[in-house]
């Protein structure tokens, strides 16, 4: 099978597109899939850098997120049949022609959705809803700070708190973004490159701030955010790319009821993967299916792009996902 892997750790130069590598084969529980798109993450990048490796006894290959179809199945395999697209999240090994995904993850895609839309949903949807409702709890008509409205995990998070009636608060660095951020259904957009997005947000809400903050940035703006939540207030960590050491003012905690959580998806284990996919299956899925919550694909890159297709991502240029079609 054709696959990207990788000379070394480095930049999208270290990418290379090889041939003839085994397929791999499933397990008891696992389905084999034959990837027609696959999606970028940020983890991806890591990995790339030598600084996020695959959990244990995962593929060496990168990429978390696949559709395609069904080519093989394990012995005990209930459910699928041959042939049958398929879409959700691995452990690793998408940028292949060939991946494994377990059956308790593999979602079948809507007759209406293609290959790469599939492709854009288990990594962002699947993300938003555990920060935004397992961990955040938020309720009807909160209050919700989502950084990165323009990424894939925001864009999501953006249509799912809509679903909840929130007022929602999100940020872009450009300008050229909040057109189409608006769209996802966010109340306020603040560039916060420009602006002072807490400060303004304590205007907004009259000194009130907000009830749940999904923050892919960490330490460099734990302080305001501690500010800016309202009693009983969830901050959800899903990243870390502005530190992950600063010190932290308890007396706020204490004083607000405040609670601060961490997110991470790739490392949990597979019995509580599969929770999460058969939540979002159940309660997110069927609206998916009638147009309500939105794929958002901003670019597809053929296989042999992938290099170009990182740096894109680096660049921040994308608002929503990132997409590898493989033909």
């Amino acid at each position: 099978m054709r696959a990207i892997t990788l000379k070394n750790f480095g930049g999208p130069e270290v990418l290379t597109l090889s041939n003839n590598l085994p397929q791999p084969l499933p397990a008891d529980e696992q389905l084999l899939v034959n990837v027609k798109a696959f999606a970028l993450n940020r983890a991806d990048i890591l990995q790339r850098r030598g600084k996020y490796p695959p959990p244990a006894g995962e593929s060496d290959i990168l990429g978390i997120e696949i559709a395609g179809d069904i080519v093989a199945m394990g012995k005990n395999v209930s459910g699928f049949g041959i042939g049958e697209r398929v879409f959700g999240l691995v452990g690793s090994g998408a940028y292949a022609e060939y991946c494994l995904l377990d059956q308790g993850m593999a979602m079948p895609i809507p007759e209406k959705l293609s290959y790469v839309e599939a492709a854009a949903i288990p990594e962002a949807f699947l993300t938003a809803q555990e920060a935004i409702f397992s961990l955040g709890e938020l309720k009807e008509n909160e209050k919700i700070l989502i950084h990165a409205g323009g990424s894939g995990v925001g864009s999501a998070a953006i249509q799912l708190a809509r679903q909840m009636h929130a007022t929602i608060f999100t940020t872009t660095g450009t300008a050229a973004k909040k057109p189409k951020i608006k769209a996802f259904g966010a109340d306020y957009i603040l560039n916060y490159k420009e602006e002072n997005f807490c400060d303004d947000i304590l205007k907004l809400t009259h000194d009130e701030g907000v009830n749940v903050i999904v923050d892919f940035i960490g330490a460099k703006y734990l302080a305001q955010h501690l500010q800016i939540l309202q009693p009983w207030g969830r901050l959800i960590l899903v990243g870390l790319m502005g530190g992950s050491k600063t010190e932290i003012d308890l007396s706020r905690i204490q004083s607000g009821r405040l609670q601060i959580k961490g997110l991470a998806m790739r490392a949990r284990p597979l019995s509580e993967k599969r929770e999460l996919t058969q939540r979002f299956m159940k309660k997110w899925l069927p609206l998916v299916i009638n147009g309500t919550l939105k794929p958002v694909v901003d670019h597809v890159f053929a296989f042999d792009e992938i290099r170009s297709a990182h740096e894109y991502m680096e660049n921040n240029l994308n608002i929503g996902k990132i997409i590898v079609e493989i033909q």
